[in-house]
């Protein structure tokens, strides 16, 4: 696929958001939102195209996105730095944002995260392999930042609840 005709549907799908939106922080979370359908949905895509099997730990996990999910759908490799002392949080730094080509933020939309459809996508892919997780951008090149940084912290395993009598 046509990497910047995807950008620029993107754009237009953020402008239409602003437009429908009273606020920035609606924006952001509708873009969330979007994003963590798109995640739900594209796990199993990602488990078929892929053949990666379950991941043993959080720092497995986060090879997996930054070498295998961002070169599949965006044609990125983020590095993975910063990771805390317990190994439950790291930072994956995007020298490249393939969704921010051509774009630049007006002044009155200084508190839009631009990207924040990438943190949904995060968010509900692992949450469908039972990884709850929190994702967050804190550093964006639209904003002046010299790279885009998207934090992600470990929350908690998901237990799969099945009907009593099913196990």
């Amino acid at each position: 696929q046509n990497s910047e005709l995807f950008t620029l549907t993107y754009g237009a799908l953020v402008t239409q958001l602003c437009k429908d939106y009273e606020n920035d922080d609606d924006v952001n979370k509708q873009l969330d939102k979007m994003g963590y359908n798109i995640g739900v949905r594209l796990i199993e895509d990602f488990l078929a195209r892929s053949n990666v099997g379950r991941c043993h730990d959080f720092r497995e996990t986060a090879d997996v996105i930054a070498k295998i999910a961002f070169k599949m759908y965006l044609g990125i490799t983020p590095s993975i730095t910063n990771w805390s002392p317990g190994g439950d949080e790291f930072s994956l730094i995007l020298e490249n944002n393939p969704l921010v080509d051509f774009v630049e933020l007006p002044d009155n939309h200084s508190t839009l995260i631009y990207s924040n459809l990438l943190c949904g996508v995060l968010r509900g892919a692992l949450e469908m392999v039972q990884m709850a997780v929190d994702v967050k951008f804190v550093q964006d090149t639209l904003k002046g930042d010299s790279v885009t940084e998207i934090r992600m912290k470990f929350i908690r395993k998901i237990e799969d609840n099945l009907p009593a009598g099913e196990e």
